[in-house]
């Protein structure tokens, strides 16, 4: 009976004393918590790490690789699920469009002011009522010189039987339609359905020569060598660019497929002014700067992109000319039959 008592004492003062270290363990979440479903391998952890420092708020992170597997993940949870997500312009505009959004306090973000003014009002949200851009960049084409032979300026080289099995391309059926659509000479956003046909035809074409397709970290296909050429983002181009000196990037004759990724609040969403709070923060110039050190895409901050210097504003895969931007593309909303086309094509595609 004492033996029992004993042992009841001493696994409650063992109790008590854990509890009392996880209590003074951290003071994260404090202030509650944030949900954000994110790009992967897009926020750096020691970016997150500092706002819950700062804020107290804990922030737990869920990834994705496409706009559409977003879209798809937030209409299959319940709502409320997750408080902030990252949809690139297009995407902005269909989730707005079907009340997916919550309008942003605008007048709560104290650090939208670094933004530049080219930036803001875009026509896939007119006012900046459900978003704010974050990052973007453009689809270009990332060449190993020291492997191939063949003189790239274009996407239409992509299709050149002599790289056949050499290419990473972007899991992105926009990106790659669109692509497709532009070596051709017609739009991104191409609806005509006898011209998606013809679009078709050369795009399976392509089936031979691409290797790989990722969205999530294409450089390290570049890097390792199993793949001598991509279809990536920008930034990708330059990370790799860095590991292997002999990887150029070539911005296409035809113009690129531009995008711009935002903040937005989902409806519904349960800690909406710690979501605000996350999207200030992300706003801030060196928040910002902290950002581009590790992923080197095309930034709207121009603060930030004052901070990084040189190595930054004079790289052209970091941050792409003017002229590239001014000749290239965004990818715009397409109605549900246009979609449902391409997503066919797709399918196709990947068989």
């Amino acid at each position: 009976m004492k033996k029992k008592m004993l042992g009841l004492i001493v696994i409650t003062a063992m109790l008590v004393t854990m509890l009392a270290g996880c209590g003074s363990k951290s003071s994260e979440g404090k202030n509650g918590e944030l949900n954000i479903f994110i790009w992967t391998e897009y926020v750096p952890d020691s970016v997150i790490e500092k706002f819950e420092k700062e804020t107290g708020i804990k922030v737990n992170v869920s990834t994705y690789s496409s706009n559409e597997d977003m879209l798809a993940k937030v209409k299959s949870e319940s709502e409320g699920t997750y408080d902030i997500v990252q949809p690139s312009d297009y995407m902005v505009e269909q989730m707005a469009s079907q009340g997916m959004l919550e309008e942003l306090k605008t007048d709560e973000l104290k650090n939208l002011s670094n933004i530049g003014e080219s930036y803001l009002n875009p026509s896939y949200d007119p006012g900046n009522k459900y978003s704010v851009p974050y990052q973007g960049g453009v689809a270009g084409i990332a060449v190993n010189t020291s492997k191939v032979k063949k003189d790239i300026t274009s996407y239409d080289d992509l299709f050149d039987s002599s790289l056949k099995n050499s290419i990473v391309a972007l899991d992105d059926y926009r990106a790659v339609i669109g692509m497709t659509a532009r070596s051709m000479g017609y739009g991104m956003n191409e609806t005509d359905p006898a011209v998606l046909s013809k679009i078709q035809d050369k795009l399976l074409t392509l089936k031979n020569n691409v290797k790989l397709y990722d969205s999530d970290s294409p450089k390290s296909a570049l890097i390792s060598g199993d793949c001598t050429v991509g279809y990536v983002w920008s930034a990708e181009i330059a990370l790799a660019m860095e590991e292997n000196p002999d990887i150029k990037v070539v911005y296409p004759t035809e113009g690129a497929y531009l995008f711009m990724d935002n903040w937005a609040i989902p409806k519904g969403a349960k800690n909406y002014d710690n979501a605000v709070k996350f999207i200030d923060f992300m706003l801030d110039a060196e928040n910002a700067q902290m950002v581009l050190e590790e992923f080197p895409y095309l930034s709207p901050n121009t603060k930030a992109v004052e901070a990084m210097g040189e190595d930054y504003s004079k790289n052209e895969a970091k941050n792409p000319p003017a002229e590239v931007i001014k000749k290239g593309e965004y990818v715009k909303n397409l109605d549900a039959d246009t979609l449902k086309i391409y997503d066919e094509m797709w399918t196709k595609l990947k068989q």
